[in-house]
């Protein structure tokens, strides 16, 4: 333990701790802009400047290490002046269109500026160079960059994709894809992590808005609302809940009173993923076994991010992919088929919208893939952020509204659906229904929960051993089936490359795009709960345990579907509507056409 004394007060801090982490520890925050604890300590902003006895300039505290006997001042006159003279620099060219941004009122930069008592600005300099770059999922605003750093970081090195790093340098200096390229035109996999971390608005979701409320005013339109599991555990966030409160209930009222003509479920489809996608990998693992051949192992395809990730950096692997859509656009397509045969309706008349906690899935709805019969399967998408803006400008008391129910027949989920939202949430709904079938047993874990998958790790791995199979699946006594499990791009890569070497030892992977699952999408509430990850994971497995319905295949609404509309799982009626293929990109965003890797 280091011995050290901040603003007079004698304390202790373990050797290696920075003055933030120890001032911290002991009840004394330090301003900061560009600090992100665990991810990025940089020192650029210098904002957390602090006074150092015997050293002649203020030291960045994110980034200077406690030392025997150091005594500091955090607070003092020199400090302050300073802190107050960077901030103006900072926002010296910095747009002043506070009430046009998206972040208005939820800026760090703006709230710094309150906490250092800054009220007007004395510099003024050339505006920053703006220039607009709007993908279907992000908006870059490079006016609005402070040139934190955070994004780069985040992409570099949480996510590994690379996309956005430091272009030119000095007063020139931009936040960008090399060759200043739109993030469109890149291998950027639009997983939104970059705009959670964006103190500013520089980096945000695509606007999806104006449609959805242009749909709603439309008397023409029946306009449909789906829920993805993630979003009730975080929603309630932007109305000043506590981290991880679930707000199912409360979240269906609000969008009623939207006016949203269906008020549906993802999860529904979640249920519905499980069964075909847990067929799928039944006929994959059976062929293997009975030496017909399969390509295992097979990996889940519920995260558009990650899928725009392989199909830039592992394009020659896409046969591993389960050709399931993802459960949303799974919905969205039985709203244009089923249901609107259901209602006697034009499918063209109906209007269908996502609430995700992903800014992925902007980017996927507009894939030329995710059509059936000349219909979009989802026609908007908006992240947990833009509901939370949509209920309070609609005037809505969210923390009164009563708690209300999904409609039906698309509304209905088991618990296995509910913790699709969470790092290991697939793989376990899946082998809860495949494990069953296979054997006529439940899984053989404590409450259903495959524990050595549980957790955030970043690669987490588990053997399922099938005794006394019932024969009509054709697996052996005693066969193992390996399964992995990971989240963020950045483990993906670890057991991708194990896949292109030959040497994958699984059988099914689960691959989710963001760190920790959807309950921490790029669309998701920003937060500095440091634990806000297993507060949102706890939400989603509380509301798994309360149902009665656990398992995906037990979903009487699941199956009456499948009776009156799919016909068998897997069939030919449940391939057309709700699975698809893959696009090889290579890394430069070329196709491929040879099966080539470029």
């Amino acid at each position: 333990m280091i011995n050290l004394t901040i603003n007079g007060i004698p304390v202790q801090a373990e050797e290696g701790t920075t003055i933030m982490e120890a001032a911290r520890a002991n009840g004394i925050n330090i301003p900061n802009l560009c600090y992100l604890k665990d991810i990025h300590k940089y020192g650029s902003c210098r904002i957390c400047v602090v006074e150092v006895a015997g050293s002649r300039n203020l030291q960045a505290s994110c980034i200077t290490r406690v030392r025997e006997g150091m005594e500091v001042l955090t607070n003092s006159p020199r400090v302050r002046r300073a802190r107050k003279m960077l901030y103006e620099l900072l926002v010296s060219n910095h747009p002043k269109d506070c009430l046009q941004c998206s972040r208005n009122q939820s800026c760090e930069l703006q709230a710094l500026g309150d906490t250092l008592g800054v009220i007007e600005t004395r510099l003024q300099c050339q505006p920053a160079t703006s220039r607009i770059d709007i993908s279907p999922s992000i908006t870059r605003d490079t006016s609005k960059c402070v040139l934190c750093r955070r994004c780069v970081t985040v992409c570099n090195e949480i996510q590994k994709v690379g996309t956005i790093n430091a272009q030119n340098r000095g007063y020139n200096t931009l936040i960008s894809p090399s060759m200043e390229l739109p993030l469109d035109s890149t291998a950027c996999a639009m997983c939104g992590q970059c705009t959670v971390v964006c103190p500013t608005g520089a980096l945000t979701e695509t606007d999806g808005l104006a449609r959805v409320w242009a749909a709603l005013a439309d008397p023409k339109k029946r306009v449909i609302v789906q829920t993805a599991p993630a979003v009730r555990a975080a929603l309630g966030e932007c109305f000043g809940l506590p981290v991880g409160t679930p707000v199912t209930g409360k979240m269906v009222s609000a969008l009623r009173q939207l006016g949203f003509d269906d008020v549906f479920d993802t999860n529904f489809t979640a249920d519905l993923t499980i069964v075909e996608e847990g067929t799928e990998l039944l006929q994959r693992v059976t062929a293997a076994l009975t030496g017909e051949g399969a390509t295992l192992p097979m990996i889940t395809s519920c995260s558009p991010g990650w899928i725009k990730h392989i199909e830039h950096a592992y394009p020659t692997e896409l046969d591993h992919l389960s050709t399931c859509k993802s459960p949303h656009t799974m919905l969205g397509a039985l709203t244009k088929s089923f249901y609107a045969e259901k209602l006697g309706i034009d499918p063209e008349d109906i209007f269908t919208v996502s609430i995700m906690p992903c800014t992925a899935k902007k980017y996927e709805i507009q894939r030329p893939e995710m059509e059936v019969d000349g219909y979009r399967d989802v026609d908007a998408v908006l992240t947990t952020r833009e509901l939370g803006r949509m209920i309070k400008s609609a005037g809505i008391d969210f923390l009164s509204l009563p708690n209300d129910d999904f409609d039906h027949p698309l509304g209905l989920s088991t618990g296995a659906a509910d913790i699709f939202g969470v790092t290991g949430g697939v793989m376990e709904a899946a082998l809860r229904t495949v494990y069953e079938l296979v054997t006529g047993r439940e899984l053989p874990f404590e409450n259903l929960h495959v524990t050595p998958i549980l957790g955030l790790e970043q690669v987490k791995r588990a053997s399922i051993t099938f005794e006394n199979p019932l024969p009509e699946y054709g697996f052996l006594d005693g066969v193992t089936v390996n399964i992995a499990v990971t989240s963020g791009l950045a483990g993906a890569d670890i057991l991708m490359d194990e896949v292109r070497a030959g040497t994958s030892p699984y059988h099914f992977i689960e691959v989710m795009g963001c760190p920790g699952g959807c309950i921490a999408g790029g669309g998701q509430p920003r937060t500095d709960c440091e634990d806000f990850r297993e507060r949102r994971t706890r939400a989603l497995y509380s509301e798994d345990e309360r149902k009665v319905l656990r398992k995906s295949h037990e979903n009487p609404h699941i199956l009456q579907l499948y009776r009156e509309y799919l016909g068998e799982a897997g069939g030919h009626r449940a391939h057309h509507l709700l699975h698809t293929h893959y696009t090889p990109r290579g890394l430069y965003n070329e196709l491929i056409s040879n099966g080539s890797k470029k």
